[in-house]
């Protein structure tokens, strides 16, 4: 007689999307995901939807244009400068200490802790860039903005206090911050005389 050939039985698959998932979960939860690094930028709010368009005139003067081209070319109000030369010139912009008629206007304003002290509360940075610069290019020269802003800051609390920006209290920083407010603009404003 012939032996009957048994079944074998099939396998269970019922809890297999359960493991898939818990699986998953289990991978997700324990992975380090990498960090986004990027350029620390604080927006502006949201402009309310029944808010008309205003323009905004800056006079030329108080204006520095720097213009990143697609050969990583820097040019500072037409002048060709280097990634550190282009730090220097926007801390020459601001500070404006010899009050030279093509660097912005100098006002006098009362800050807390400090008094009164000559500022260039004016001054715009207007950034633009080629449709094909590349992005390393663009990025660096937003790093050497911030970077110049954060060389200001050192140096004014060193002089008023003397200690660098970062280890002075949270007063005395915020004092700092609007004696060198960081203007960067990635518009084009409109400039007095262009039609």
């Amino acid at each position: 007689m012939a032996k009957k050939k048994k079944k074998v039985p099939a396998i269970n698959g019922s809890s297999t999307a359960d493991i898939s998932f818990i699986m998953l979960l289990f991978f997700l939860l324990t992975t380090s995901m990498g960090t986004d690094k990027g350029i620390s930028r604080q927006l502006p709010p949201a402009v309310p939807p029944d808010q008309e368009d205003v323009a905004i005139d800056v006079n030329r003067r108080n204006m520095l244009r720097v213009m990143v081209n697609n050969r990583g070319q820097i040019l500072a109000n037409g002048e060709e400068v280097s990634l550190d030369g282009l730090r220097y010139k926007v801390k020459e912009f601001v500070l404006n200490e010899q009050d030279k008629e093509s660097l912005p206007v100098r006002t006098q304003e009362t800050f807390d802790l400090i008094g009164t002290q000559w500022v260039t509360k004016n001054h715009v940075i207007s950034l633009t860039n080629n449709v094909d610069t590349k992005y390393e290019d663009y990025i660096a020269v937003q790093n050497e903005l911030t970077r110049a802003y954060v060389e200001l800051r050192d140096d004014a609390g060193r002089r008023f206090w003397g200690k660098g920006f970062e280890d002075l209290d949270i007063e005395q920083q915020e004092v700092l911050v609007k004696l060198y407010p960081q203007k960067i603009s990635e518009a084009n404003p409109r400039e007095y005389g262009t039609k």
